[in-house]
């Protein structure tokens, strides 16, 4: 194996003394490291600090040994939490491990270029041989340097057993990117006693005394190191393989109260907070905006009079779909009438506004891709807040908001509006995040994560009519951050709704436990 890193300072101590490890890179993939006995501000670390790391590295080389001849109860723990990560962290993306132990964990999720980091060299050189496709690092986590930056960082684990946990998380901001997902999982408080009496029954659990902490005070830990919760996870009810047992209590169960109070472990997702500054107008993403069109020829002047021009560049995409009325050639004439604004007009081929707006999609040249309805329920002018928000990275997937602000006479009728209500409910618990409205018909994201939401979308099918769900269920998937914007939601000026309440409520009901099966059932 060929030397992949640069010259890494990391302060970490064996009996006080500064150390040499002799590892030998090319037959085990274990880069050699520089101990100091100074940390990396400078300063001299506290003896009680040194004796903590000292007396777990012991402990963690130790168990080293043990680890390749598990018990039953640790290896169907460990194989459930491989399960819930390679949900959680696709295929193909650069990941680095903090807390490695072998690399099986970071093996499962099958990285384009993974690196795992644990301060037991015993680990470390089980790891390189189990994975040699993979590569592992001799490091503590209080105190490392890696140039390079990662889409998905995992303390799996870990936090648990830390001796400053906002000080690693603090350390993270050098190796992530402003798309990076910190996946974090760590034992839940009430487990104190049961993991002690599986440690004293050898049935697995062997570890020192652990730093038991609540979700809130993760989430307060990530918020002060400079990261943003996007979800969280209750998981693992039942640790022990009993089959039926097993798939009642971890699948379904665990997120109902108040068994998922009692859930062994918790994984949250988070990224990094944003930071955004564009000086230069010319430096504004470019963005095209889809609208879908069918019986609205009666909205479409409208809808170039008062579209505000966004970013660098503006192109409009009618996807027109088998109108009664004139609707397609009202677009390409009053084209014509507006030669300073890019427009493109497609006619449907297949049905629903899912197809239409895929459609629209993929002839995009826009950065950022936006959807209006052609009915003008959202106004055109609102597009420019859409903008905003996802430019300033304060949410990747900015959803509108029909129900927070009064609704115009006749805009909703009162039993879609009961149904919006439920569905959203429904929807934010499964995807993780609040949902408020699932079916406002303005959505903003970035093409690139839509092309992702496109490549993965096998994982749930071309199975929505609409669109919204599609969308939804994609961001949710990539971990994307989903930011709520409330609009002002208008009575129809021309046409009538295409929206059938009991037919698509019905579908809809379909479409939740779809989504429970693939993304909260898992």
């Amino acid at each position: 194996m060929q030397q992949k890193f640069q010259k890494y300072q990391i302060a970490d101590f064996k009996s006080g003394q500064p150390e040499v490890l002799k590892c030998n890179i090319k037959q085990e993939g274990i880069y050699t490291i520089k101990y100091s006995s100074q940390s990396s501000s400078g300063e001299y670390i506290d003896q009680a600090r040194r004796r903590y790391q000292v007396n777990r590295i012991a402990h963690w080389d130790r168990v080293s040994d043990q680890k390749e001849k598990p018990r039953q109860a640790a290896r169907f723990y460990h194989r459930l939490i491989q399960h819930y990560y390679k949900f959680l962290v696709p295929k193909g993306l650069r990941v680095l491990e903090i807390g490695c132990g072998h690399g099986d964990l970071l093996a499962a999720l099958k990285p384009s270029y993974g690196i795992g980091l644990d301060f037991s060299r015993q680990m470390i050189r089980c790891a390189a041989k189990k994975h040699p496709d993979l590569n592992f690092v001799v490091a503590d986590a209080h105190d490392f340097e890696i140039k390079q930056k990662f889409d998905v960082i995992i303390l799996s684990d870990l936090v648990n057993d830390l001796w400053d946990l906002q000080g690693v998380l603090e350390n993270l901001a050098a190796v992530s990117h402003p798309k990076t997902r910190l996946v974090v999982n760590f034992y839940n408080n009430l487990w104190r006693i049961p993991l002690s009496v599986v440690k004293r029954l050898g049935l697995g659990a062997n570890l020192l005394e652990q730093i038991l902490f609540s979700p809130h005070d993760i989430f307060n830990l990530l918020q002060l190191a400079g990261f943003e919760v996007i979800s969280h996870r209750p998981c693992i009810l039942w640790p022990i393989n009993f089959p039926l047992l097993v798939k009642l209590a971890n699948r379904y169960l665990v997120y109902f109260p108040p068994f998922k109070w009692f859930a062994l472990t918790n994984i949250v997702v988070s990224r990094p907070q944003p930071v955004f500054a564009i000086s230069e107008s010319s430096d504004l993403p470019s963005v095209s905006v889809i609208i879908p069109a069918r019986n609205e020829s009666g909205n479409i002047e409208n809808i170039f009079k008062r579209l505000p021009a966004l970013g660098s560049k503006t192109e409009l995409i009618f996807v027109e779909g088998h109108s009664d009325d004139s609707t397609y050639e009202t677009i390409d004439q009053v084209a014509t009438d507006f030669p300073q604004t890019k427009c493109k007009l497609l006619r449907q081929t297949g049905k629903g506004k899912g197809n239409a707006v895929r459609l629209g999609f993929k002839e995009a040249e826009g950065e950022v891709l936006m959807i209006l309805d052609a009915d003008m329920t959202v106004p055109p002018e609102d597009l420019q807040r859409f903008y905003e928000a996802i430019v300033s990275r304060k949410g990747e997937f900015i959803n509108g908001v029909r129900l927070v602000y009064p609704l115009e006479n006749q805009a909703m009728r009162f039993l879609n509006i009961l149904g919006n209500k439920f569905f959203s409910l429904a929807f934010g618990w499964l995807l993780g995040q609040p949902i408020k409205d699932t079916l406002c018909g303005t959505k903003v994201l970035w093409k690139a994560d839509y092309n992702l939401i496109a490549h993965n979308r096998e994982y749930f099918g071309e199975f929505d009519p609409f669109g919204d769900f599609d969308l939804l269920f994609g961001a949710a998937r990539l971990n994307l951050k989903i930011a709520e914007l409330p609009i002002r939601y208008r009575s129809r000026t021309y046409g009538v709704t295409n929206i059938d309440r009991w037919r698509h409520g019905w579908l809809l009901l379909r479409m939740v436990l779809f989504a429970a099966k693939r993304i909260k059932f898992i």
